[in-house]
């Protein structure tokens, strides 16, 4: 049976939005979020609401989905939004229904997915999230807006991604992409803490590949407040690549739970690079479908180093590849073509 919440008329919010920010509001935009009443997604939500994500003019219509068993917390969850009294948001959609879910949505962050459970091969796993990104790909293909931007953060975030985009007819492919913003955010904060900087100041380091133990953190350009920085070779291969790749699972045996909070800040850092674009002389890191650039084959959803204007990345292009980063990125290139092969029959 149907299960969805619409609260709140969008005329009552716009007026009220309007009476607490002034005239200068755009039209809202819908925002759709998977999984919603997980630990990432609940992370995330309130936050989104705020105007952290698309800025404090931005009104926002806030679709949570997740499955049917999922939906009495869902609505305690959409009740909290209420209780917020969020001026930018002017509609919440609590729903098991991915027709309603995916209605004229722009926005997707889609966390949902099937965790890998005990003694379950990664094959597997690949298997039984294809069926559930396959449906959403029909879903959003059918009812979301023509313009609408995907990040997969749900693991296997690049495959599933890639499972998602082939079922797309009627929406461009670059507007689907998966998250590696973590790891880079991961990497920018391992870099800082080495050198003795603040974050921020970290610029030009990217990942490349799969969100996996393969992904390659690549600090060949590095600046640290505008001026080239190199750090120990001996501490970049046996400390600093190692500690970016296996973070998520040192997580784990910390929390007993994954990362859910920088989950879900690095899925808004995405979305919010894409719209507003990076800075001047950086790039950032986002797993999109290949052209084929650094030899990565064509249509493989692989993580590049990007520059973003205008709501449109490109690809950095040119930068050195020594052999040391060579072969790690053939390692990750193997294990995301290993992976497309392994759910190639959803992909006829």
């Amino acid at each position: 049976m149907q299960k969805y919440l619409q609260k709140a008329l969008t005329n009552q919010f716009t007026r009220a939005s309007i009476a607490h920010f002034g005239q200068s509001l755009k039209p809202p935009v819908r925002v759709a979020i998977t999984g919603a009443a997980g630990q990432i997604g609940y992370s995330l939500i309130f936050r989104v609401a705020s105007g952290e994500m698309l800025g404090p003019n931005q009104p926002i219509i806030l679709h949570l989905i997740d499955l049917p068993f999922a939906m009495t917390a869902l609505n305690g969850v959409a009740m909290e939004i209420q209780d917020c009294a969020f001026p930018l948001v002017q509609g919440i959609v609590a729903t098991d229904n991915q027709t309603v879910g995916f209605k004229d949505v722009n926005y997707a962050l889609l966390v949902g997915a099937k965790p890998r459970g005990p003694g379950m091969e990664r094959g597997d796993l690949l298997k039984d999230n294809g069926k559930i990104f396959t449906e959403t790909g029909k879903y959003i293909n059918d009812h979301a807006s023509r313009d609408i931007k995907v990040v997969v953060v749900g693991n296997p975030c690049n495959t599933n991604c890639l499972i998602l985009a082939n079922q797309i007819k009627d929406i461009p492919k670059e507007n689907f992409t998966a998250m590696t913003r973590l790891d880079h955010n991961r990497a920018q904060y391992q870099l800082a803490d080495k050198l003795g900087v603040h974050s921020s100041d970290i610029r030009k380091i990217a990942i490349f590949g799969n969100h996996s133990p393969t992904m390659v953190p690549y600090i060949d350009q590095m600046t640290a407040k505008n001026h080239k920085a190199t750090v120990d070779q001996q501490w970049v291969t046996q400390t600093f690549i190692p500690s970016v790749q296996q973070r998520g699972a040192e997580i784990i045996k910390a929390r007993k739970l994954s990362s859910a909070a920088s989950a879900g800040n690095a899925a808004m850092n995405h979305i919010t690079t894409w719209v507003n674009g990076t800075p001047e002389g950086d790039y950032t890191s986002m797993a999109i479908p290949s052209d084929g650039s650094y030899g990565v084959p064509k249509g493989l959803i692989f993580s590049f180093p990007v520059t973003v204007k205008n709501g449109k990345y490109s690809i950095v292009q040119g930068l050195p590849i020594s052999p040391f980063y060579q072969g790690l990125l053939d390692k990750t290139i193997k294990e995301l073509v290993d992976e497309r092969n392994a759910v190639d029959h959803l992909l006829k």
